[in-house]
């Protein structure tokens, strides 16, 4: 790990002196910073379809592989601009790509944000406390309503200036399919979604500007469901003759759980019951156990993985039961993104600066944390430093993307943009708060405005694309060969969330935003902005 370090400060000093985002770089070239001028009014004027975008997708709450109505929304507005749409893409239904080229078609930039919701986060915008639509439905309860729209304002705004400048370049916009299940972009690796691609662009909500190189401190993951087949009989009257595949998951439980003592700080794992039997008077026939296995990288991962194997195996020992079938759902590798990249996107961000938050903005913000207990502190007036990378041998672990799979193919960098208020828990409804109101308005365009300026470096400045793939070659890539989770043969889990979307999606669907009567989907609901304790939703303004 020092060596691997050393690498890295070494060839980052050299990149230092003569990167693309730096002030030196920015000023070397009239004409680019001409465009970039430009690009900024350009996608101020598209403010309005960002917050409509924003608006629509949250309306949808749409659950991972059942993006449907997302996908057509976007695809057809893409479509309408002269994006050339595929559907379907490796083996999603609901995945999709949006390709646009000029000129000779390279450099090929791809724009990538997550579009799925959490599952029983439905919660009405602009309302500080909890209080859904839809009780227990579906819900943007992270934020992934907004990032797409970071992506087209700024694809949009930049291809217009393609156009007229006869700039060559491919624009490839695509979306992260059941992200919060970790399921969709390593197979869209594997399948070669992103062959040819130069850089991979892609966005994430936050509360704040953020930009980091190098490896980050996030886990791998590994998604595995092991279902167990055994044998019925009656609960009561002939309970010897039956082999309960459900005593097999809740053996293989406890077995995990003992083997936590002897587990490293940074692992991360975690189980559901996802079938347990019919009723209890028959000895369950199946039943499943669906696992989340994250370690730092791909090696602790795997022996999480291979040790849980031996757990099911000695389960079907004690239990008389086979294993039926042992199903990768989904996996991430760890992060590593682009130095080159990261710091002209870092440029980039604070040329734009922060939104100027309104009183009503801050108001809501505040009595937000108030409910939730949190630390008062309102919304962001600073943007944080450019972060470089985390030594693994010293971290403790923490959450998983699967941008990360992305990031050891080809030069990626994950530009977070404040459309989301500090304090939340994260995957819950009071993540959803400020979702559908201006401050994910406002945080959403300037995000697409600090990703324009991006899109315009990468076509025209001649040096980061190139620096980006020198950086992926010769620092980032030697000392770790990308070995994928998936085999050639495992297949998207595409049946994830469809009982819960064929519930609900009838019910919500008097919901969605309808833009052509409505300015905003807070006028829709009737909801006066912002409402907080002592200031309540009314039966008259419901």
């Amino acid at each position: 790990m020092q060596s691997f370090l050393m690498r890295i400060f070494v060839v980052a000093t050299v990149f230092s002196a003569t990167m693309p985002g730096s002030a030196e770089a920015q000023n070397a070239d009239p004409r680019l910073e001409n465009l970039k001028s430009e690009a900024l009014t350009l996608v101020q004027g598209r403010a309005k379809q960002v917050q409509e975008i924003v608006d629509q997708l949250f309306s949808f709450g749409e659950l991972g592989m059942q993006e449907f109505e997302t996908q057509k929304y976007l695809t057809g507005i893409l479509e309408e601009n002269g994006f050339e749409i595929e559907l379907g893409v490796a083996g999603m239904p609901s995945a999709w790509t949006a390709r646009w080229s000029n000129g000779t078609g390279k450099p090929v930039i791809a724009l990538g944000s997550d579009v799925d919701g959490i599952p029983q986060s439905n919660q009405k915008p602009g309302v500080a406390y909890r209080d859904p639509i839809l009780s227990m439905a579906p819900g943007h309860g992270e934020g992934h309503n907004s990032g797409q729209a970071v992506n087209i304002a700024a694809a949009l705004s930049v291809k217009e200036l393609m156009e007229r400048e006869n700039i060559d370049g491919t624009l490839l916009i695509w979306p992260g399919i059941a992200e919060e299940l970790v399921v969709g972009k390593a197979f869209f690796v594997r399948d070669g979604v992103f062959d040819g691609v130069d850089v991979n662009l892609f966005t994430h909500v936050s509360s704040n500007f953020g930009m980091a190189w190098g490896q980050a401190g996030g886990n791998a993951l590994m998604s595995v469901q092991y279902r167990f087949t055994g044998e019925t009989a009656h609960s009561a009257g002939s309970p010897w003759r039956g082999r309960s595949a459900l005593d097999a998951v809740m053996l293989m439980a406890n077995g995990w759980e003992f083997r936590r003592e002897h587990m490293r700080p940074p692992q991360r794992s975690h189980y559901i019951i996802v079938e347990g039997g019919d009723q209890p008077n028959v000895v369950p026939q199946t039943a499943t156990i669906w696992f989340y296995f994250r370690e730092v990288d791909y090696q602790r991962t795997k022996e999480l993985y291979d040790a849980a194997n031996l757990m099911a195996e000695g389960a079907t020992l004690m239990t008389g039961t086979v294993i039926d079938t042992i199903q990768t759902v989904g996996s991430a590798w760890s992060q590593h993104m682009s130095k080159p990249v990261a710091e002209a996107t870092y440029a980039n961000i604070q040329r734009v600066g922060l939104p100027e938050w309104s009183d009503d903005d801050i108001l809501m913000a505040t009595e937000f944390q108030k409910e939730l207990g949190q630390p008062v502190t309102g919304l962001p007036t600073e943007i944080g430093e450019l972060r470089g990378p985390v030594d693994l041998s010293r971290s403790l672990g923490g959450g998983s993307d699967d941008i990360g799979d992305v990031s050891w193919n080809m030069p990626t960098v994950t530009m977070r943009f404040p459309a989301n208020m500090p304090g939340g828990p994260g995957h819950n409804w009071a993540n959803g708060i400020a979702m559908a109101t201006p401050v994910a308005h406002k945080g959403s365009l300037a995000g697409a405005k600090a990703q324009a300026l991006t899109l315009l470096d990468l076509f025209l400045d001649g040096k980061t694309v190139d620096a980006a793939w020198d950086y992926f070659n010769d620092v980032q890539t030697p000392e770790q060969e990308y070995i994928p989770f998936i085999t050639p043969d495992d297949k998207p889990a595409i049946f994830l969330n469809e009982k819960i979307m064929q519930e609900w999606r009838p019910q919500m669907r008097p919901y969605y935003y309808d833009a052509s009567k409505f300015d905003t989907y807070l006028e829709q609901l009737g909801i006066d902005y912002p409402t907080i304790k002592g200031r309540p939703v009314t039966e008259d303004n419901r």
